[in-house]
């Protein structure tokens, strides 16, 4: 049996994972936190996510349930996600982290703290966009340099980082099946006299609105066609499930950093 400790279990995703967790054989829930400041500190969490009294009550530190856990699930911000995994390695618990608006530094800072625990790390750990993006790899090698590449994503109001994870992994994997470096061809806005279209850029373009849980099109435009293709999340639960498969699939994980290519099988 696992025991999982949530990690901003009153948000929007924590809640979900924390009420979820009980419908998987071999795990339990075994702890929750949020920020120190929270108004449901001391609160059960089941009475937060809905579904009664679980026993666990809502702490306001990693430290108050670490002993009691063995690996963290965590949906928060990339400041919060790097104090949880420097407790989590210290203590030598697993972890499972979805968060995204990572730095080049923050993933430099990450990755060295992983030496020591497994962590399944993912930007979106849905098993459609874990499968479209193997497709899109195919897509792009077969196309080429003969079709311009789009991607656009469109979430909700509150998303604090932009473009959203799952978008900037979509341009990593496709500018590496053409052979492109996405830093130097990415383009992130366009506005007034542009010039025309370069051959080698990838647009990612950014839409926030009203309360849109997640979409991702990615357009393969060429001459007399075009290819659109889009995953549509219509529930945080797609996320949450897929949080708690890794979770599972960690049990007996060597130490190291996993996605969810890997808990998927498609590496």
């Amino acid at each position: 049996m696992i025991k999982i400790g949530v990690a901003g279990a009153a948000g929007r995703m924590g809640s979900r994972i924390a009420a979820l967790c009980r419908e998987y054989d071999g795990l339990r829930l075994g702890g929750a936190f949020e920020r120190t400041d929270h108004s449901e500190i001391g609160t059960d969490i089941g009475l937060i996510s809905g579904i009664g009294e679980t026993g666990i009550i809502l702490q306001n530190s990693i430290h108050k349930i670490i002993d009691a856990v063995d690996l963290i699930v965590d949906f928060t911000s990339a400041e919060s996600t790097k104090e949880n995994l420097k407790v989590a390695s210290k203590r030598n618990k697993a972890m499972v982290i979805g968060t995204t608006g990572f730095s080049q530094d923050d993933l430099q800072e990450v990755e060295a703290l992983l030496r020591k625990i497994p962590c399944v790390m993912a930007s979106n750990m849905s098993l459609g966009v874990n499968l479209l993006l193997k497709t899109l790899q195919d897509i792009a090698k077969v196309l080429g340099d003969d079709y311009d590449i789009e991607i656009i994503e469109y979430h909700h109001r509150l998303k604090k980082d932009a473009p959203s994870g799952t978008a900037l992994k979509m341009a990593h994997a496709i500018a590496g099946a053409v052979n492109r470096n996405l830093e130097e061809v990415a383009v992130y806005a366009r506005k007034g006299i542009i010039g025309q279209r370069t051959g080698k850029e990838i647009g990612i373009q950014t839409v926030r609105a009203g309360d849109i849980v997640g979409e991702h099109t990615v357009l393969f435009g060429g001459l007399g066609e075009r290819i659109e293709i889009t995953h549509k999340a219509s529930s945080r639960d797609t996320f949450a499930r897929g949080a708690l498969k890794a979770a599972l699939w960690l049990k007996g994980k060597t130490a190291g950093l996993y996605d969810m290519q890997d808990v998927l099988g498609l590496k």
